[in-house]
C-alpha cells in the first residue's frame, strides 16, 4: 500500500473537457438517464479549511484529537442549495517517511524457543515514498463530482499532515477520526477554523458517500462498520476488511505483495507525518510489540482491526472494487467483506478487474464513472435509477473483455474435491481418484515459488496436474488445500499454489495461500508440532475468478516457504504428504458436471 503506486493514486487531476451552457446558472441538480449531470462549474467553488474535533486522545496529550479537513463545494451552496458529500480520507495526503522493513530471513517460532527475532532490515531494504508531500485537494475525481452538484471533502488521518493524534494502522481511534467528519457533516460534531472560530456544515444534506483506493478505501469499510448515521454509500477500492489478513495468514507472518517485511508498525511509521515527531513514538512502539511477529497468532490487537466483527452495523450501500491480480491487498479481503454484506442484505455491487492494486478509472474510465455516478445518484441524491435491480457483478475476463453477471461468486458454482496421485517431485496427477503413499519435499526459502514451479523435477516442491482440459473451466471463489502432512522439525511454513500450465509449458500462478501448521486448529492459538507425526492442515487459498482455457492443465503445487511472502528460515525442513488423505477443494462453475466434461 506504500510507495509510488499509492502516491500516484492521489495526484492525478481530472479537468472536464467542456461544460454545458447552463453551468453558470445552475442552482440545483439535473438528472438524465439515472445520472447526475455536469451542470455546475467545477471552478466556481467555495473552499474551506477546518479541524474537526474527535472524541479520542490517541497521542495521549490530554486533549481530544483534531482531524484536518478541507471542503470544496459548489458556489450555489452560498445561496441556499444543500448538497450531498463525497468524502475521501487518507493517511497519504502529506506523503510518507523513509522507513525500514522488518528482516524476514529469520527462523520460525517454536513454543518456548523464541528464535523468530524482531529485527529491522538493512539499509538497502528501505522503502521511500517516490513523491514528496502532495496538496490535499489533488484528487482524481474532484472536478467530476463538483460539476454534478456534490461537495467534495478531504481529511487527513490522525497523526498525519495537519491532524493531531497518532497513526495506529486500523485501530479504533483511526476509525473514529475518519467517522467524526461524517458526524460534523450531520451536525453532531464540532469544528474550528484556523483562527479558532466554530464552523458548521449548514450547506450539507448530511448524506455522505466515502470512496478511495487501498488504505483510502479501507477507511470507508472501517467507518461503515460503525453504523454511523448519514453515511449512505461507500466505494471501497482494493480495500482491507481485516488487517490480520493483510499481514498474517492463519498464523503465518506474511507480506503484502512487493512489500516483504512490512507490518503494522512500519506502516504507522511511514504515515506519521504530523509536525510533532516525538509524541507518537511510544504508541508506535506498542504497535511493534502487540502485532506479534513471533507467533503470528490472531490476538486482541488484530481483533480490534477486524471490520468483519461489526459488519452487521453496516447500512451504507457498498460498491466494492478489486483487482483479480492484486497481491498487495489480496482478494481475500473483498471476498469475505462482500460475502458478509450479502448475508446482512445491504445494497451491494462488485467490480472485479484483471489488473492489480489500482483504481478502475485507469482501466475503463467512461463505464466506471457511469456506474459510480449512478451509485451515488441513487444513494446520495436519492434519485431512484434502478441500479439496485441491475446485475450485481461486473467482471473483466482474461482477454480484457467485460461481462455482467447476477452476482459473485458466479451462480452455479459448487465445490469439487480433486485428489492427488504419485509423482509430485516431477509431475503427479490431479483428478478424481486418490493416490497412495507418502511424498516428500525439502524447504528452500532462497528459491521463489515461480522458479520451483518451472523446474521439471525438484526436491523442494510437489506438483500435481490434471489432464489437459477439453473445454474451458472456470473457478469462482475460495479454494482450500486439505493436507495430511508431517514435518521433521517443530516449525514450518506451508504454501499451496494453483497454477495454469499452457500447452507450450508456460506457467502462470493463478492464486496461492500460506499457513502456519502450528495454527492448524485456530488462528489465535499455537499448537505445538511433534516431528514426524501426521496432522490435518487446511490451507485456505486466496479467492479468485479464473478461466482455464482448452488444452491447459490445472496444477496444484505444494511448497514450504514462499520467498516473496512468508518468513524465510534456513533451508532444510522436510515435509511429508500423505496422498491418500489429501485433497484440493475448488469452486468450479458447474460443479462436478463441468469437471467430468472438462478433464
Amino acid at each position: 500500500m506504500r510507495g509510488a503506486r499509492r502516491a500516484a493514486l492521489l495526484t492525478a487531476v481530472l479537468v472536464l473537457p467542456f461544460l454545458p451552457a447552463t453551468a453558470q446558472a445552475a442552482e440545483g441538480p439535473v438528472f438524465s438517464d439515472g445520472e447526475a449531470q455536469p451542470v455546475f462549474d467545477p471552478k466556481d467553488v467555495v473552499k474551506e479549511s477546518l479541524w474537526v474535533r474527535a472524541p479520542v486522545d490517541s497521542d495521549r496529550d490530554g486533549k481530544d484529537d483534531e482531524v484536518y479537513t478541507e471542503v470544496v463545494r459548489p458556489r450555489a451552496t452560498e445561496r441556499g442549495l444543500k448538497v450531498p458529500v463525497v468524502y475521501m480520507v487518507s493517511p497519504y495526503f502529506s506523503g510518507g517517511n523513509d522507513v525500514a522493513n522488518h528482516n524476514v530471513d529469520v527462523e520460525l517460532y517454536v513454543p518456548d524457543k523464541r528464535n523468530g527475532r524482531l529485527l529491522k532490515a538493512s539499509s538497502d531494504e528501505r522503502v521511500t515514498a517516490a513523491l514528496g508531500p502532495n496538496p490535499i485537494t489533488s484528487a482524481r475525481y474532484e472536478a467530476y463530482f463538483i460539476a454534478r452538484g456534490y461537495a467534495v471533502v478531504y481529511a487527513e488521518s490522525l497523526g498525519t499532515g495537519k491532524s493531531t493524534g497518532c497513526p495506529t494502522t486500523g485501530d479504533v481511534n483511526e476509525t473514529i477520526g475518519a467517522r467524526v467528519v461524517v458526524d460534523w457533516l450531520n451536525g453532531r460534531a464540532s469544528a474550528r477554523t484556523a483562527t479558532g472560530e466554530p464552523i458548521k456544515a449548514t450547506w450539507s444534506t448530511g448524506k455522505t458517500g466515502m470512496m478511495g483506493v487501498s488504505y483510502n478505501g479501507t477507511l470507508p469499510n472501517a467507518v461503515a462498520s460503525t453504523g454511523v448515521r448519514g453515511l449512505e454509500a461507500i466505494v471501497p477500492i482494493a480495500a482491507i476488511s481485516s488487517w490480520y489478513d493483510y499481514y498474517r495468514a492463519y498464523g503465518a507472518v506474511v507480506a503484502p505483495g512487493t512489500f516483504q517485511g512490512e507490518d503494522a508498525d512500519v506502516l504507522a511509521e511511514y504515515v506519521y507525518t504530523r509536525a510533532d515527531r516525538e509524541i507518537c513514538k511510544p504508541v508506535i512502539a506498542e504497535i511493534a510489540k502487540d502485532q506479534d511477529r513471533i507467533t503470528g497468532d490472531y490476538n486482541r490487537f488484530w481483533d480490534k482491526r477486524n471490520y468483519l466483527n461489526d459488519v452487521g452495523k453496516v447500512h451504507a450501500a457498498v460498491l466494492a472494487v478489486h483487482g483479480l491480480n492484486d497481491w498487495n491487498v489480496k482478494m481475500t479481503h473483498v471476498e469475505q467483506w462482500y460475502s458478509a454484506l450479502k448475508k446482512i442484505g445491504v445494497p451491494h455491487k462488485i467490480w472485479l478487474h484483471q489488473s492489480g492494486h489500482t483504481d478502475p478509472d485507469t482501466l475503463r474510465s467512461a463505464e466506471w464513472r457511469r456506474t459510480l455516478n449512478r451509485w451515488f445518484t441513487q444513494y446520495l441524491w436519492g434519485h431512484r435509477n434502478g441500479i439496485d435491480k441491475e446485475p450485481r457483478a461486473t467482471l473483466q475476463r482474461e482477454d480484457k473483455t467485460w461481462v455482467e453477471e447476477k452476482d459473485w461468486p458466479a451462480p452455479g458454482t459448487s465445490d469439487v474435491r480433486l485428489r492427488l496421485s504419485s509423482g509430485g517431485s516431477a509431475k503427479g496427477g490431479l483428478g478424481i481418484w486418490p493416490g497412495h503413499g507418502v511424498e516428500t519435499l525439502t524447504d528452500d526459502a532462497t528459491k521463489t515459488a515461480e522458479s520451483l514451479i518451472d523446474q521439471a523435477t525438484s526436491p523442494n516442491r510437489l506438483s500435481y496436474a490434471t489432464e489437459p482440459t477439453r473445454k474451458p473451466v472456470r473457478l469462482s471463489g475460495k479454494s482450500t488445500a486439505n493436507l495430511r502432512i508431517a514435518f521433521d522439525r517443530p516449525a514450518a511454513n506451508v504454501t499451496a499454489l494453483l497454477v495454469d500450465r499452457a500447452p507450450d509449458g508456460k506457467s502462470h500462478v493463478i492464486t496461492r495461500g500460506s499457513t502456519d501448521p502450528q495454527n492448524r486448529e485456530r488462528p489465535d492459538r499455537t499448537s505445538p508440532i511433534k516431528p514426524r507425526k501426521f496432522y490435518d492442515v487446511a490451507v485456505p487459498i486466496v479467492p479468485d475468478d479464473y478461466v482455464l482455457q482448452t488444452g491447459h492443465r490445472l496444477e496444484f503445487v505444494l511448497i514450504s516457504s514462499d520467498y516473496d511472502y512468508t518468513l524465510r528460515p534456513k533451508p532444510g525442513t522436510g515435509l511429508s504428504l500423505d496422498l491418500a488423505r489429501t485433497s484440493v477443494e475448488l469452486p468450479v462453475v458447474g460443479g462436478w458436471r463441468a469437471v467430468f466434461q472438462t478433464f
